[in-house]
């Protein structure tokens, strides 16, 4: 029974992971420890495995059409599996309710993330590394025409995607927020390469990830199985109604679920 109920609340964070742009695992953790009173860590787990499993699928689609920058997420990598590495070895000392806090934060942030508006901040210029190691290239418009782009400030990057690796390790999640803002913010590269790249290292990262929560027991078959196919599930049909739905009205109401979800992490952290 609980298994039905888990798979069930699953399909509904994939539906609206995938309609947002947040990723079913920054959902179902809450869900799993306020709803389910599951265990953060055995949550987080099975959230890592579901982030592997519906990166996958994107990130195929992605590179097919070429937005991906494979050699950028590549390198990058280096920086993010480091990250999660160590995040798994903090994880193994801190109490549970500073995980709490630490994930209420990062839905408040999430909540103010999704009024930012975007726009490209593109550069006409090569970082040095950037130079040295080919890390610019081009992507097709929907005209069918090919646009070139540069990248900046790659130490910077690095250092960002360590501790998104970090992050995700620690919360279960893909750290696609943070990823994305530091290529499109501080990299300069299109919006349309950093979400795809984005995905892209996604998986990756939380591959490294749940290979460690492994290795410790922390993956339960009996709740990582059904919130894992759940959340494919619901991703593929959030992705299919993101076209045809009011996305603003239901992104303002998301919100709200947001602030309030985080103040209840923040509440059971602080008590």
């Amino acid at each position: 029974m609980l298994e039905l109920l888990l798979f069930a609340t699953a399909i509904g964070a994939g539906f609206l992971g995938a309609l947002l742009g947040l990723g079913g695992g920054l959902i179902i953790v809450p869900i799993l420890t306020l709803v389910y009173h599951v265990n953060i860590r055995y949550a987080i787990a099975a959230s890592l495995i579901s982030i592997v499993a519906t990166s996958s699928g994107a990130a195929a689609s992605y590179l097919k059409d070429s937005l991906t920058n494979l050699r950028l997420a590549v390198f990058l990598e280096i920086g993010t599996v480091t990250g999660a590495i160590v995040g798994f070895f903090i994880a193994s000392y801190i109490q549970a309710q500073f995980l709490f806090l630490l994930f209420g934060l990062l839905l408040l942030f999430s909540a103010l993330m999704m009024f930012r508006k975007r726009s490209e901040h593109l550069t006409a210029e090569n970082h040095p590394w950037a130079q040295s190691l080919k890390l610019d290239g081009s992507y097709p418009e929907a005209d069918g025409k090919w646009m070139s782009y540069k990248v900046q400030n790659v130490p910077f990057g690095l250092f960002a995607m360590f501790g998104a690796g970090i992050l995700s390790a620690l919360l279960g999640i893909g750290s696609g927020i943070f990823k994305v803002l530091a290529m499109d913010g501080a990299m300069k590269l299109p919006i349309k390469v950093s979400s795809a790249t984005s995905n892209f290292m996604i998986g990756v990262t939380a591959s490294a990830s749940a290979g460690a929560y492994l290795l410790r027991g922390d993956i339960h078959p009996q709740i990582a199985a059904p919130v894992a196919v759940g959340i494919i599930v619901g991703s593929f049909v959030g992705a299919k109604a993101m076209t045809k739905m009011p996305a603003q009205r239901i992104r303002q109401i998301f919100v709200v679920v947001l602030v309030v979800v985080s103040v209840q992490m923040i509440i059971k952290g602080l008590s």
